[in-house]
C-alpha cells in the first residue's frame, strides 16, 4: 500500500520544468486526495497557473519565505539553485528531496532509491538526494543480483534521451531533426555537437581523468547507493536523438557464475524492475515503448562471452519518471512509512565514497 502524503505540504521548486511536470503527474496518479501544494518556480514563469488533483495553482516566485510551513521540499531546477534554496527549506523545518547533483555525495547526505536502499532516509539530516537518471536503473538491476553473487565489476555504456537534459533541449531536437530533413544546415544551441540524426558521446564537461562530470557521477552514485565502495565502475555516456528514456548496455562481473534462469528470477522479483526478454519473439525494452511507464524495464539477459562470471543486460528506463519524479515521490513515501520526517539520530553508514 502507498503512504498517504494527503496531510502534508509540499514544495515544489521547479514546477514549470519537465521533471517538475512529471512530478505533478505523478501526484495526481498516487495521491489523488493530496492538495496542499506551493508551486513554485523563478520569476520567468511565476504566475502560470496550473491544475493539480482538480485544483488550480497559481506558480510563485521562490523566495526566502516560500518553505514556510512545509513538510516537503521537492527542488528540480539547477544545481546553483539547490545550493541556495535547500538550506533555506531546512531552516525552516522542511525535508528538502532535491534532484540536483549539489549534494549526492556529501556523507551527511542519503543518496537515495527506495527499492535499494530505503533505509538510509532514516538518517538523513534535512536533505536527501536523488541520484542521476542514468544510475537509477543501473543501481536497481545491479542490487538484486549483488546480494546473491557480489558484484567485481561494471561497465556501463549509456544512450540517454535528450529529455535529461532539458526542455530546451528536446525542442533542439525537434527543430534540428525538421531542418535536416529539409536538408537545411543547423547550429548547436544547447547540445556541444548537433544532436539530429546524431550520436554525442559527451554529457557535461570532461574531468582531468577523461570521463564526463556524468559517467563520474555514475561511478562514484552506484558505490554509494549499494554501500560497495570497491566495486569497479566504469561508464560511456552518450546522448542519443530519442525524447524520452535512457537505455544502457550493461556488463556485470560477478563473484561466482550464476545462470541466466536464476538471474532472471532475481530480477523478475525486484520491485520496481520489469524483465522484458524474449528473443525468439523480439521482445526487448526500447526508449519508445517505457516512456510515460514506472518501472525499470530489462531484457537481452545473456552470458558475457568475454567473461566465465560476466552476465550482459539491456536495461531502460524513464528518466524523467524513475529517473527523477517517481524516485522523488517514493522518497518522500519512505519518509512517511518510516515515520523519519525530522532528522533522526541514526548514524550514516560507514563506507567510503571517492
Amino acid at each position: 500500500m502507498i503512504p498517504d502524503l494527503s496531510h502534508l505540504t509540499i514544495a515544489v521548486v521547479g514546477a514549470t520544468g519537465a521533471v517538475g511536470a512529471e512530478f505533478l503527474k505523478i501526484v495526481e496518479q498516487r495521491h489523488p486526495q493530496l492538495h496542499n501544494l506551493k508551486l513554485l518556480a523563478s520569476s520567468r514563469t511565476a504566475g502560470t497557473k496550473l491544475t493539480v488533483n482538480g485544483q488550480e495553482f497559481t506558480v510563485e516566485e521562490t523566495t526566502a519565505d516560500s518553505f514556510q510551513g512545509v513538510d516537503i521540499a521537492f527542488i528540480s531546477a539547477s544545481t546553483e539553485a539547490s545550493r541556495h534554496w535547500a538550506p533555506m527549506a531546512v531552516a525552516a523545518g522542511a525535508v528538502v528531496i532535491d534532484d540536483s547533483s549539489a549534494f549526492r555525495m556529501q556523507e551527511d547526505v542519503p543518496l537515495v532509491v527506495p527499492e535499494v536502499n530505503g533505509a538510509d532516509v532514516t538518517w538523513h539530516q534535512g536533505i536527501i538526494a536523488i541520484p542521476n537518471c542514468s544510475t537509477t536503473p543501473l543501481v536497481m538491476v545491479a542490487h538484486p543480483i549483488h546480494r546473491v553473487s557480489p558484484i567485481r565489476r561494471i561497465i556501463a555504456d549509456t544512450y540517454q534521451s535528450v529529455s535529461g537534459a532539458g526542455g530546451a533541449a528536446v525542442q533542439e531536437l525537434k527543430e534540428q531533426t525538421t531542418a535536416l530533413l529539409k536538408g537545411q544546415p543547423v547550429t548547436p544551441r544547447h547540445q556541444p555537437k548537433q544532436i539530429g540524426f546524431n550520436v554525442i558521446p559527451q554529457i557535461d564537461s570532461f574531468l582531468d581523468n577523461g570521463y564526463t562530470r556524468e559517467e563520474q557521477k555514475m561511478i562514484d552514485e552506484s558505490r554509494k547507493i549499494m554501500h560497495a565502495p570497491d566495486i569497479r565502475v566504469s561508464a560511456t555516456c552518450v546522448r542519443v536523438p530519442v525524447m524520452v528514456s535512457h537505455s544502457a548496455g550493461v556488463h556485470l562481473e560477478l563473484e561466482r557464475a550464476m545462470g541466466i534462469n536464476e538471474i532472471r528470477a532475481l530480477l523478475m522479483d525486484m520491485p520496481g524492475v520489469t524483465v522484458l526478454d524474449d528473443t525468439g519473439t523480439g521482445d526487448y525494452p526500447m526508449p519508445w515503448d517505457v516512456a510515460g511507464e514506472d518501472d525499470v524495464f530489462v531484457g537481452r539477459i545473456r552470458k558475457d562471452a568475454s567473461d566465465l562470471n560476466g552476465i550482459a543486460l539491456w536495461v531502460v528506463s524513464d528518466n524523467l519518471r524513475k529517473g527523477a519524479a517517481l524516485n522523488s515521490i517514493q522518497i518522500a513515501e519512505e519518509l512517511v512509512d518510516r515515520e523519519c520526517l525530522k532528522p533522526g539520530s541514526t548514524p550514516k553508514p560507514r563506507f567510503s565514497f571517492g
